[in-house]
């Protein structure tokens, strides 16, 4: 049986490695680093289907060192711990360091990740990883401080297309048959920039053509070999933070198009349309917040009827609310007030409450002067009178600052008709 296409066609040298100029092209870091046979530890961070594993492998070929790997899915710290003893048996003098490659090592534990530090401080591995996730989060910073970081991107059209005609005209198999490609966006659209993805689909396309016919590769034929959804993206992965991150810049930064863009985005991924219900509500509280509080209410009504009626009406609710959000003012005077506080609270720590304002429900708190000489606002004039809310040690302190939007402009003004030069700022 033969070995997969993508397989196949996995590359052997820098000089039929597709992407990554940036690593390895002329003067690319990784190049510099192989041609001076110099290599240090590093971590590469990338989507699926870009070459990460194919680099190490190249990398090892061209320095002529042993090689290990391993899958972070797979192994333990047993595992790890043997491929260390392996790697420092076979260190020979003046020789490069063996090359361990883990696959996937955003999925090892804390403790396996230790048992991985003495060996690359020491020298006695060269640490390649492999990572679709953000490294900042998933490996630990001792571990993360040995290893620079180099970042791949998914693959352009330039380099699908290249990856296409190479394909056929010299996999062993493909080169055999007649291809006629009339249309490739469908074929890139469900690659999604993913190298291995494109094979596959591609081997599918060689797979399901008669025998005897030429093989067509076009958008029709595309989509209905494969019908799924060419815009699904992982909801536990990094391309999920991503849209949801720029979804909600979009919004911050007053643009609806964009906003719309990225909500159409998630709809088409297969977001679940909760998730985005409940970021537009932390988003009227924490970015139009009191320069419009009806944003509040619109989100929280939109959440509402995206649980009572669904998809695909449901898009609708969602969108109106995101227009709305987007094309409001901004302020975040609340939540920075909020932030502010905590952390006044953390720091202070649990000052006593002021006696007028404490309860008196019984006889010997009020003795005590619980509650006494409180003023209930509603019996002055404006309901307002001066009286002190805040701890002692805090009278002066200013937590909320209104911004400049109109609405916030009338309260600031409200606040200095009761309260004075307290809120000149």
């Amino acid at each position: 049986m033969s070995a997969p296409l993508a397989e196949r066609m996995r590359p052997t040298t820098l000089d039929n490695y597709i992407g990554q100029p940036h690593l390895v092209g002329q003067g690319g870091v990784l190049r510099k680093m192989i041609e001076t046979k110099r290599i240090s530890s590093f971590i590469l961070w990338g989507p699926p289907g870009v070459g990460k594993t194919t680099l190490a492998t190249i990398i090892a070929k061209q320095l002529e060192t042993p090689f290990y790997t391993l899958s972070a899915v797979t192994c333990g710290v047993k595992d790890v711990r043997e491929v260390i003893e392996k790697a420092q048996s076979n260190r020979f003098f003046n020789n490069a360091s063996p090359i361990l490659f883990i696959d996937e090592i955003h999925r090892f534990s804390k403790s396996q990740q230790d048992s991985l530090l003495g060996a690359v401080e020491k020298g006695i591995v060269t640490l390649i990883g492999a990572t679709t996730e953000n490294p900042s989060f998933e490996v630990i910073r001792p571990l993360l401080s040995r290893c620079q970081v180099y970042v791949l991107k998914s693959l352009d059209k330039e380099d699908l297309l290249k990856l296409v005609d190479n394909a056929v005209l010299t996999d062993v198999f493909l080169k055999e048959r007649n291809f006629r490609i009339e249309e490739t966006d469908a074929l890139l659209r469900y690659s999604g920039g993913d190298a291995r993805k494109l094979l596959n689909i591609l081997e599918l396309l060689y797979e399901s053509a008669p025998a005897d016919e030429d093989i067509v590769i076009n958008d029709t034929i595309v989509y209905d070999r494969l019908q799924q959804n060419p815009l699904a993206y992982d909801k536990d992965g990094e391309m999920h933070y991503d849209i949801i991150s720029a979804f909600i810049k979009s919004i911050r930064g007053s643009d609806p198009d964009a906003a719309l863009y990225w909500l159409a985005r998630m709809i088409e991924g297969g977001e679940d349309p909760k998730f985005i219900a409940r970021r537009l509500v932390i988003s009227a509280s924490e970015d139009i917040g009191l320069a419009n509080p009806n944003a509040l209410l619109l989100a929280n009504a939109a959440f509402d009827a995206v649980h009572k009626i669904g998809w695909p009406e449901g898009r609708i609710p969602l969108a109106e609310a995101t227009v709305y959000l987007a094309t409001s003012a901004k302020s975040n005077s609340a939540y920075m007030g909020i932030n502010s506080a905590i952390q006044m609270v953390q720091q202070t720590g649990n000052l006593p409450v002021p006696l007028h304002l404490r309860n008196a429900p019984t006889k010997l708190m009020a003795d005590l002067g619980y509650h006494k000489g409180y003023k209930y606002a509603h019996d002055y004039s404006n309901n307002f009178v001066h009286q002190q809310f805040l701890p002692d040690e805090l009278q002066q302190t200013r937590i909320w600052h209104p911004q400049s939007n109109p609405q916030e402009v009338r309260l600031k003004e409200h606040m200095q008709m009761l309260w004075g030069d307290r809120f000149n700022e």
